[in-house]
């Protein structure tokens, strides 16, 4: 599947930096009639809003339309990053140092799936978690997902 989401990013980002967004990532969720397609989209100043979503809908939809990439029926969604935005490259990981974050790996990695604790930043290819006295280098192929935690 990692192809095929390289494949729609590669079809979805000009369409959405065409029209003026910031393309800031995009998940597939297959659970067979109930899968989604999401895609988040980002503004320098204004953020997003919903008239917003729709336009990066409408085009992104007719493409997929035409294009027919993702076999079977699934549900278009596209929505700002929100306060808790997901994390997918490198440098958005390195735009948040400082942040709380929740990061999922793909497998276990010393024992564990799931972290929670203060971005570091970025070493090479490696995102660096502080979880509470101990610092993880995290390989991003090996991340499945990743959030900012919001802070209140």
């Amino acid at each position: 599947m990692a192809s095929k989401l390289i494949e729609l990013e590669q079809m979805i980002q000009p369409i959405a930096e065409g029209l003026g967004y910031i393309f800031w990532g995009m998940e597939f969720l297959g659970q067979g009639r109930h899968s989604v397609l999401r895609i988040y989209i980002d503004k320098e100043d204004d953020g997003i809003t919903v008239d917003d979503c729709e336009a990066v809908s409408r085009q992104v939809s007719g493409i997929l339309d035409v294009e027919d990439p993702i076999q079977g029926e699934y549900t278009l969604e596209v929505s700002s990053p929100g306060w808790d935005r997901p994390l997918f490259r490198l440098e958005q990981f390195a735009a948040y140092t400082g942040e709380v974050v929740q990061v999922r790996l793909r497998s276990p990695y010393g024992g564990r799936r799931n972290f929670k604790g203060l971005l570091k930043g970025v070493e090479g290819d490696e995102v660096v978690v502080q979880v509470d006295d101990n610092e993880y280098l995290l390989p991003i192929e090996t991340i499945e997902k990743a959030n900012i935690v919001a802070q209140f």
